[in-house]
């Protein structure tokens, strides 16, 4: 998501290339990508990890023109997708990271602040994905029964 409440647009990542089609110089198979897809979710890392792990060790730039499929439609179809979106997640750790700050820092005005707009993000996403489908209907974020899992 973008940053809230600040003037800064962030930092700028690498140029999407051009052209739907897969690169010449890649020579993997849609069959040997899905493969890899599959193999490096069993072995516990998360969507964004594969993505960046097939870039750079196995040379694959996008899945997607390879494929036809985003890594997150092969990890659905294998069975594999994680019951909490990946972005929702890491910002539910966060605002758990903060919490304990909280209780031993009750003064930390910042970091109160910090947490509240953690919290706004995560009802937004929560929202979000609750209409498209991605989170049951009753799913709802409680700090302190997140602080427990």
């Amino acid at each position: 998501m973008a940053r809230l409440y600040t003037r800064k647009k962030g930092k700028s990542g690498s140029t999407r290339p051009i052209t739907k089609r897969p690169p010449s110089w890649c020579k993997y198979t849609p069959e040997e990508v899905e493969a890899l897809v599959i193999k490096l979710a069993k072995e516990g890392h998360t969507g964004s990890n594969i993505g960046t792990i097939l870039r750079d060790i196995y040379g694959i730039p996008l899945v997607k023109p390879i494929t036809g499929k985003t890594i997150s439609q092969i990890l659905k179809e294998a069975g594999l997708s994680p019951k909490i979106p990946e972005d929702l997640n890491s910002l539910l750790k966060k605002a758990i990271r903060l919490r304990k700050h909280l209780e031993k820092n009750k003064k930390d005005y910042s970091n109160k602040r910090a947490l509240a707009l953690i919290e706004s993000k995560i009802h937004r996403l929560e929202k979000y994905y609750k209409s498209k489908g991605y989170l049951p209907n009753d799913w709802e974020y409680k700090p302190f029964v997140a602080s427990l899992a």
